[in-house]
């Protein structure tokens, strides 16, 4: 199983400013590249401080000139708001420009709030046409002139200019949860990315389940890989306590993810105060004490055993979501300890 790192600039306030932010971005990614890391992803968010990302493909542009052997995934673009012919040339440039380092994921999208803004409010609800439509077209721009008469685009023959480095083209993973999801990605060749979220390891197992049923329905197409992503801070083993403080900054990332997924206050200038705890008083599962056991919180021995069930699950590639709300300082650390003691335990 190898190891990659997702990661977003983020703010909870403006005091670390967004140049800080950037400069921390860099800083984890080369981390990440020089601790033997596969690959670094970045997605796509609109007018949200809490995950600054309008789009990956500059940042992944620069990451490329600053890395020679990380592989560079946009992870993931919301498929309602690409055209095909910008999302295949824009990905394909940044595979020329990282000399075949790209890799692509899409996604149908989440927060309402992005799709009133980007999608003339459409239903978030309704993105997965879009996501099984774009598939086909990029890959089909990728090989050359093609034109498209498709429910959502239609355009007259075009071609991705420039061409991917990588043939017969750039990996691409599709974000999955339900079967449909998963049937479509494996028939479809790609590979499949999923988040147990506050979920504990038998969502995971539940979610290989559903990939290994859409493996066994589509025998004529080479198994793909699965990559599972998670919340991820390693503490030392001395620090009978250090769970706590990521545990404590999870909690206050769901709460931030309920608002803004609820879709029902205003930000105020990019911000959106997390849902009161009061409202999950119901909810264990989004207590810090639950949550250091469904996210992967602990020591390096602790994480390493987690880490080797997944690997026995048949997991391919396990993804550091370090986005948690945690200084960069505290993320900086977290990282260091596990490139340090939990990766050298899986070469």
């Amino acid at each position: 199983m190898r190891f990659s790192l997702f990661v977003h600039m983020e703010r909870q306030d403006e005091e670390v400013s967004h140049r800080q932010q950037f400069e921390s971005l860099a800083e984890l990614a080369l981390m990440a590249e020089a601790g033997g890391f596969g690959t670094v992803w970045i997605g796509e968010h609109h007018a949200m401080e809490y995950t600054i990302s309008p789009s990956p493909m500059p940042l992944l542009a620069y990451l490329a000139a600053r890395t020679s052997t990380i592989r560079l995934g946009a992870g993931t673009l919301i498929a309602p708001f690409w055209n095909p012919i910008r999302a295949a040339g824009e990905c394909a440039l940044l595979d020329v420009i990282s000399d075949g380092r790209m890799e692509v994921g899409l996604a149908r999208g989440a927060y309402q709030f992005e799709f009133d803004r980007m999608a003339g409010g459409l239903s978030a609800r309704d993105g997965g046409k879009h996501l099984r439509e774009l598939v086909h077209a990029v890959r089909a721009l990728w090989r050359g002139d093609y034109a498209h008469d498709g429910e959502i685009w239609q355009f007259p023959t075009a071609t991705s200019v420039p061409k991917p480095v990588q043939r017969p083209n750039p990996p691409m993973w599709i974000a999955a949860r339900d079967p449909d999801s998963h049937d479509f990605a494996v028939a479809q060749g790609c590979n499949v990315m999923v988040t147990p979220l506050m979920k504990g390891d038998e969502e995971v197992a539940a979610l290989k389940g559903k990939f290994d049923t859409a493996v066994a329905n589509h025998p004529e197409v080479p198994r793909p890989e699965l990559m599972v992503l998670r919340h991820t801070h390693v503490h030392a083993a001395e620090d009978t306590d250090g769970w706590r403080p990521a545990a404590e900054a999870i909690n206050r990332f769901y709460r931030t993810f309920d608002a803004w997924f609820g879709n029902s206050t205003t930000p105020d200038n990019g911000f959106l105060a997390p849902s009161p705890e009061a409202k999950f008083a119901e909810r264990p599962e989004f207590a810090p004490e639950a949550l250091r056991r469904t996210a992967m919180i602990g020591t390096p021995a602790e994480v390493i055993e987690r880490l080797r069930s997944y690997e026995e699950l048949g997991v391919d590639e396990y993804s550091f979501w370090i986005d948690t709300g945690l200084s960069h300082e505290e993320k900086r650390a977290s990282l260091e300890l596990f490139i340090k003691e939990v990766v050298p335990a899986f070469r």
